[in-house]
């Protein structure tokens, strides 16, 4: 049995991500995915985070942070590679 394969990526999630629940929903949606990594706020309002898991995995969580929870209005997700490891999932900060 073969491993799938694995993605580690970093976002960064603007527009109205802050106060409106983005880090807690996106750790219970990457919690129910299997992803691991972390998630915190940024100074200049928006949200970065690693996120790592299989490549399927990882997709499903970056389509989700393109909407974000319901009071969140996403503008635009950058998307850079990661290569820390990572242990579960958790809200940083």
């Amino acid at each position: 049995m073969t491993t799938p394969p694995q993605k580690k990526l970093r976002l960064v999630i603007h527009g109205r991500v802050q106060g409106v629940f983005f880090r807690n929903s996106m750790c219970r949606e990457a919690l129910r995915l299997g992803v691991s990594g972390w998630v915190r706020n940024c100074s200049d309002g928006s949200v970065e985070a690693a996120v790592h898991g299989s490549s399927v995995a990882v997709d499903a969580l970056v389509s989700w942070a393109r909407r974000g929870p319901e009071l969140a209005y996403v503008e635009r997700v950058e998307i850079g590679l990661d290569d820390g490891n990572y242990n579960g999932f958790e809200v940083i900060g």
